[in-house]
This record gives C-alpha cells, sequence and structure tokens, in this order.
C-alpha cells in the first residue's frame, strides 16, 4: 500500500464534481479538492487511467504526491488522518 495525497484544481463544476466522485471511491476526502488514497500499485495505476479520461488538460490541474507513511503528518482541524497512518500530531 501507498499513500497518495491527491489534490486538484478543476474550473468546470460538472468536471470538478465527476472527478471527487470518482477520488471518494479510492480514499477519504481532507479538503475540498484533497483527497487521501492509501492503495495498492495496481489501484493507483486505474486511478490514474480513469482521472485521465475525465479531465481536460491544460485547463485542469490534478497532482499526485506520495508520502512516506514513517513520517509524522501534523494536522490542525478537520479529519485526522487515514487509519493507515499510526503517527499525527492534532
Amino acid at each position: 500500500m501507498m499513500l497518495w495525497i491527491i489534490a486538484y484544481d478543476i474550473p468546470l463544476t460538472k468536471r470538478r464534481t465527476k472527478i471527487a466522485e470518482l477520488l471518494e471511491g479510492y480514499g477519504q476526502r481532507v479538503q475540498y479538492s484533497v483527497f487521501e488514497c492509501d492503495i495498492e500499485e495496481q489501484k493507483f495505476k486505474e486511478l490514474r487511467e480513469r482521472l485521465q479520461k475525465l479531465c481536460k488538460l491544460p485547463e485542469d490541474s490534478v497532482r499526485f504526491y506520495p508520502v512516506n507513511l514513517r513520517s509524522t503528518v501534523v494536522v490542525w482541524g478537520g479529519e485526522p488522518p487515514l487509519e493507515a497512518r499510526t503517527h499525527y500530531t492534532i
């Protein structure tokens, strides 16, 4: 399993909604346009392929950040980090 932070900036509401709904099937929304996805490599590949079909470049922007699970996540308010990460600060 690998933890990915996925952030997006999608100007068109209809497309943004479809992308958010897709991401909800793979992870947890932690900000309006940011998701934490703790998924296997094959699921990540599947997600990227599905997202690529929905996105319209260059007007849309999606970023994928891998997170080292041994690092400490600092959270102020909002939802706690995914359960897969045991070290965090609130």
